[in-house]
């Protein structure tokens, strides 16, 4: 199969109709490089919220509520694409109010297979703006995809930082991390979360990010970052697990071509096996006994 992970620029704009043809230029563009799996970063369908004017871009509330309005249509779109090219996209994480979750919005990414077909993420552990000033919540639980190119799991941003999440996931042959960082220090913490990720469990982790400045949001004002696909450094792979890697705040897609064979027999008989060795831990993974050398 060919990955493609986004190193994706928001617009201010001015209508629905810049949007949908914005995105069927990012998707055609993949598509027509033969890309199976799009992977759309975290947080990029906060330009949906300039559709609603500058000032409820600019203000924290009325953004969010102006972007999950939104998401119907935005789902709708990317379910014709998907049918249309006959790809598997994950789409930008938008907030997304629930009310079987509560009052205050998630932050979700939905998947959609060729058929048409949609499922959703949520993310699970909120940054500290999300939480301090933006008052997005933690959604519904981690979901294992069973698609036609493997087993698929996503850990939106900060969630790659946790590796008992991934571990959830640990049947997955990919790992989807769509993120949306500020500045470099926030674009590494991902992205060696998201190679460990990659090593620990044996798999292929694609990352994509929001790059580029947007003044009329002070929720993602400024981004940084680039497309990258990570596997264990370890039999089958390259030696440093970067399988393809983007240009650091170049927009456009990054692409890798991947065999999913290299996934199971690097899991089998790979000269080192961290996903079989993991319940190892348990025991000697108790505080530490704190003892003085003075």
């Amino acid at each position: 199969m060919k990955l493609a992970a986004a190193a994706y620029k928001m617009d201010f704009l001015d209508s629905w109709e810049a949007y949908a043809a914005k995105l069927t230029d990012w998707v055609g563009e993949a598509a027509g490089q033969g890309a199976d799996l799009l992977v759309f970063p975290e947080y990029g369908a906060m330009e949906l919220a300039t559709l609603a004017g500058r000032a409820a871009a600019q203000d924290l509330e009325a953004s969010l509520h102006a972007v999950s309005e939104r998401i119907p249509e935005v789902d709708a779109l990317h379910a014709d694409l998907a049918r249309k090219h006959g790809v598997h996209i994950l789409a930008a994480s938008a907030p997304v109010f629930d009310a079987e979750i509560g009052p205050r919005p998630v932050n979700r990414a939905r998947l959609f297979a060729p058929s048409g077909a949609m499922g959703h993420q949520d993310k699970q552990i909120m940054t500290r703006f999300e939480r301090e000033d933006w008052g997005v919540v933690g959604g519904g639980p981690l979901t294992l995809f069973d698609t036609a190119l493997g087993k698929i799991g996503i850990l939106i941003c900060y969630d790659s930082e946790y590796p008992l999440l991934a571990r959830a996931l640990s049947e997955a042959d990919l790992l989807l991390v769509p993120s949306c960082t500020e500045a470099a220090h926030g674009y590494n913490r991902v992205r060696i979360g998201a190679m460990a990720r990659a090593l620990e469990q044996q798999c292929v982790t694609v990352m994509a990010s929001t790059v580029g400045d947007c003044d009329w949001s002070e929720a993602v004002d400024t981004n940084c970052g680039m497309g990258g696909i990570f596997g264990p450094p370890d039999t089958g792979f390259p030696a440093t697990g970067v399988l393809a890697e983007g240009a650091m705040n170049r927009p456009g897609w990054t692409y890798a071509e991947l065999d999913l064979d290299a996934v199971a027999r690097v899991r089998k008989d790979g000269v080192v096996l961290n996903r079989t060795h993991w319940d190892e831990q348990a025991g000697r993974d108790r505080p530490a006994i704190l003892r003085s050398l003075s």
